[in-house]
């Protein structure tokens, strides 16, 4: 199979479907978000040199696939055919954070993004997450879209936040905290 098809040349592309949109529908903006997160995921996973996440990070890519596939397809008989987000894996995303947070001192200040390039990482994947979330719930005031999903993606987003916390603690990095206006 090629890789090129020329059928989006026109500014177009195919759901997961019969259906063609725009390229800048708001169904793409969704899942082109949740694509972009599981990049920095993947370069997330890369910087895991240690395996400190076991098979976290690639635990969560592959639901990433399943959440696009899931933002991307608007037929109904389709959707059933797809493994969709339940409140099972948001609960699994819950038990992550507990569990990672259980080593990590309580926050009582806002933490800068960074420390160590792994958790720099994770924090930028957050960010991505966050995109993902405010494109899927505009998404949702156009067309209906499964409500685990946003929870999901809000849980994600908290997963990695404690997953950058957890990593530069693991490496002896303290948390960088925000100063306020007393920094001025």
């Amino acid at each position: 199979m090629k890789i090129y098809t020329r059928t989006g040349d026109d500014g177009t592309t195919g759901l997961l479907g019969k259906d063609r949109v725009p390229k800048h529908d708001a169904r793409v903006e969704a899942y082109g978000s949740v694509d972009e997160l599981n990049s920095v995921l993947g370069v997330a996973h890369a910087h895991d040199t240690t395996k400190s996440f076991g098979e976290l990070i690639p635990t969560l890519q592959t639901a990433c696939f399943q959440v696009g596939a899931e933002l991307a397809t608007t037929d109904a008989s389709l959707l059933t055919k797809l493994v969709l987000v339940t409140d099972d894996d948001i609960l699994a995303l819950e038990r992550e954070i507990d569990r990672l947070e259980a080593d990590l001192a309580p926050l009582t200040r806002f933490v800068l993004p960074g420390g160590t390039l792994l958790a720099a990482t994770l924090h930028h994947a957050r960010t991505v997450c966050r995109r993902a979330e405010r494109r899927v719930t505009a998404l949702s005031v156009q067309e209906p879209v499964n409500p685990r999903v946003v929870r999901w993606l809000n849980r994600v987003a908290d997963l990695l936040f404690v997953m950058a916390r957890w990593a530069n603690h693991r490496a002896g990095v303290p948390d960088q905290t925000w100063a306020g206006n007393a920094g001025r």
